[in-house]
């Protein structure tokens, strides 16, 4: 129950990551118990360590060890310590949580970024755990900060992310041991003294039946083993029983059988508190053990339960008053079910609940998620647009009253919602449902945020269908997974693993018999030898990918990829293969009525016929451009054209002429003649950028 903490005064830094209050502090905030425990803790911060004794300046952060079974208070102590310390790391307390509420492990690589994000730190997307320990040991260098690493599953989760920093203090929290990190100071927990274990029974069920009947609240406090969840559970169960007696309560602790498969005092105190729900209420609670990494919202429970969200909230609400769920403090309902009941709760589900049910709940709740995804998605639109007019019919539970405050439940549900991806593929399948979620969370993600800022987020969706297509060898899903992959390693500039990318991409197109996977795919391969400069490479890439295109009578496609081939040889200098290609642009964009496509070549094939010697030819060239640019309506290829059309009369000796242009040029786009000025007055292989950029975008 109390795995989970946050400072009780707010006064610390850190993640932007809600968290719930710990069971150990009081109301008003004041933390419960364990004196001796802080004192030493404290005391452990400011002792030699061996590096310091032998005369050597310690080379890591100091690593204190708070070890002890779930539910027993070890977060809260964690976070106490941080409160009492905080001042002395202006740097701020740093949390991240190592372990998912039913024991899997958080990889390195995700804490790693969590912890970067915490310190406003950007981190490439798509680097690795390596690099993120890096980069995240770069960042603490020279800082002073406190990390608070919970539910560490052994040494090395903890190592890759100490910092070489001895100002910075490292805070873990265990199970067991950390063998293998040298000089660790551990701190291992076992159950509240009497008197503390009978002020947090105090707090939990009101003071005046404990006041009253002093020594059968020690009776209960010992019968729980002073096991500060079973405490709470206890606390919660008498508050809600205003005439039960105390000893009453003890005694049926006492006497509960032990449970094989959970032995301790707090599988009893959960069987009383379980036994005294309504059957729909337990029916809930048993279904809250599925919610992606333990955060749940009204909307996961009544999906989960089958019921309306009103009720659902009132339902976790009077969890909380049990001690069965805490509440988060977050500006959204949110809540938190204790890690330290899950396997109670799973246990409770596998023997209850018939494998069909659970199922059925898990669908409901992850459709739910995609139609907030969606909505949350649609409100973005413009009005009037089809999605807003889907929008307008789904039910007022399912709509977000604004932009913001779909972005604000995006933020906010951001660690549920990626965990409910890693949920949709854990059995390994890609059923409809979870390609819909991944899809529906992809354009939530670049909605609101861009793709280069939700780029991490991004990869971690895209890596999940690689890995599940990898996994169950389906050759279609690997390569749109690739080429997403690849995709977002060329915006973020790391093309090499791109090009790899895109490699790897082409081969699971033709695995699939995937055509547009597989012309995309030779498409971007030229696009990246482009970009790492190999011009040859790239003309003869963009050449197979057009040989694909005209093979499959793709006109608009093929007319695009000649200006991609005209634009490498530009660049290698070969004008003559250069001319030939833009004009083949011309004729294709002329033949797919594109008439914006067509001016763009023709103007192209200008520049190329002015830097090839030809300058009446460009000339010419440019007047026809001009001609059908003022047709598409484009105004700033007009004036960008008039500009160049000046210079090229300037070049032929015919000033006045020259003059006419850039006025026309003024006239067309006033203030912004300085921006197309520069556009035009580039060089030929820069200017040419610009088909890149149009292309890039088509990909």
């Amino acid at each position: 129950m109390t795995d989970q903490a946050v400072d009780t005064d707010g006064s610390a830094a850190g993640g932007a990551v809600p968290r719930p209050a710990p069971a150990q502090t009081s109301e008003g905030g004041r933390f419960v118990g364990r004196r001796r425990e802080l004192k030493e803790l404290r005391a452990d911060i400011d002792r030699a360590g061996l590096d310091t004794i032998s005369g050597r300046k310690a080379p890591r952060a100091r690593v204190l060890l708070i070890a002890g079974r779930p539910g027993s208070g070890r977060t809260a102590l964690a976070e106490e310590l941080a409160r009492q310390v905080a001042d002395a790391y202006p740097d701020g307390v740093l949390r991240a949580q190592l372990t998912e509420p039913d024991g899997t492990r958080v990889p390195t690589e995700r804490t790693a970024r969590e912890l970067l994000d915490a310190l406003e730190v950007p981190a490439p997307a798509g680097a690795d755990e390596d690099e993120l320990a890096e980069v995240l040991r770069e960042a603490l260098s020279g800082r002073r900060a406190l990390l608070l690493l919970d539910g560490a599953a052994d040494a090395e989760q903890v190592d890759p992310l100490l910092p070489d920093a001895p100002e910075c203090l490292v805070v873990a929290v265990s199970q067991g041991p950390l063998t293998g990190i040298p000089d660790v100071r551990p701190c291992t927990l076992g159950g509240l003294d009497t008197a503390a274990g009978v002020e947090l029974l105090s707090r939990a069920a009101g003071p005046v039946r404990i006041t009253v009947d002093p020594r059968s609240a020690e009776s209960l406090v010992e019968a729980c083993a002073a096991h500060p969840a079973a405490l709470v559970l206890a606390g919660g169960w008498l508050s809600g029983r205003p005439k039960a007696a105390v000893a009453d309560l003890a005694k049926q602790v006492h006497d509960r059988p032990e449970d094989e498969s959970a032995p301790g005092a707090l599988s009893r105190m959960f069987q009383l508190s379980y036994a005294s729900l309504p059957g729909a209420a337990a029916r809930i609670l048993r279904y809250l053990s599925l919610a992606p990494a333990g955060h749940v919202d009204p909307h996961t429970a009544s999906a989960l339960a089958g019921c309306s969200v009103s009720a659902a909230r009132t339902t976790l609400d009077d969890f909380v008053k049990l001690g069965l769920v805490r509440a988060v403090d977050s500006p959204l309902p949110q809540y938190e079910l204790p890690a330290c009941l899950v396997p109670l709760l799973r246990a409770r589900t596998e023997n209850q609940d018939r494998a069909a049910e659970v199922q059925l709940a898990r669908a409901r709740m992850l459709e739910r998620t995609v139609r907030l995804l969606q909505s949350c998605r649609a409100i973005t639109e413009p009005d009037g647009s089809g999605a807003r007019k889907k929008l307008a019919g789904l039910p007022r539970a399912l709509r977000f009253p604004s932009p913001a405050a779909a972005s604000e439940w995006l933020g906010i549900r951001q660690p549920a919602l990626l965990a409910a991806a890693r949920l949709a593929v854990a059995d390994g399948e890609l059923d409809t449902l979870a390609r819909r979620l991944m899809a529906a969370l992809t354009r939530a993600l670049v909605a609101h945020r861009g793709t280069e800022e939700a780029a991490p987020e991004l990869y971690g969706i895209h890596r999940l269908v690689l890995d599940v297509a990898e996994r169950r060898n389906l050759p279609r899903e690997k390569a749109a997974a690739l080429l997403n992959l690849a995709d977002l390693d060329a915006r973020t500039g790391r093309t090499q693993e791109a090009l790899v990318r895109y490699r790897l991409a082409l081969d699971a197109g033709r695995e699939a018999n995937d055509p547009y996977a597989t012309g995309r795919a030779m498409e971007s391969v030229g696009g990246a030898y482009q970009e790492l400069g190999d011009w040859s490479r790239a003309s003869d890439w963009f050449g197979r990918a057009l040989a694909h295109r005209l093979a499959r009578d793709e006109r608009t496609d093929a007319a695009r990829l000649y200006g991609r081939i005209a634009t490498a040889h530009t660049y290698a200098g070969r004008y003559g293969e250069a001319l030939r290609n833009w004009s083949s642009a011309v004729t294709g964009h002329r033949k797919t009525g594109d008439v914006a496509g067509q001016a763009r070549a023709l103007s192209e094939l200008a520049r190329v016929q002015e830097y090839a010697g030809r300058p009446e030819e460009s000339l010419r060239t440019c007047q026809e451009a001009v001609e059908w640019a003022r047709q598409a309506g484009d105004l700033r290829l007009q004036a960008a054209l008039q500009l160049r059309l000046a210079d090229t009369l300037d070049r032929l000796g015919d000033p006045a002429a020259a003059r006419l242009h850039r006025s026309a040029a003024e006239r067309m786009l006033g203030g912004e003649l300085d921006e197309v000025t520069g556009l035009a007055s580039k060089d030929g292989a820069a200017a040419s950028a610009y088909e890149i950029r149009s292309a890039s975008a088509e990909d």
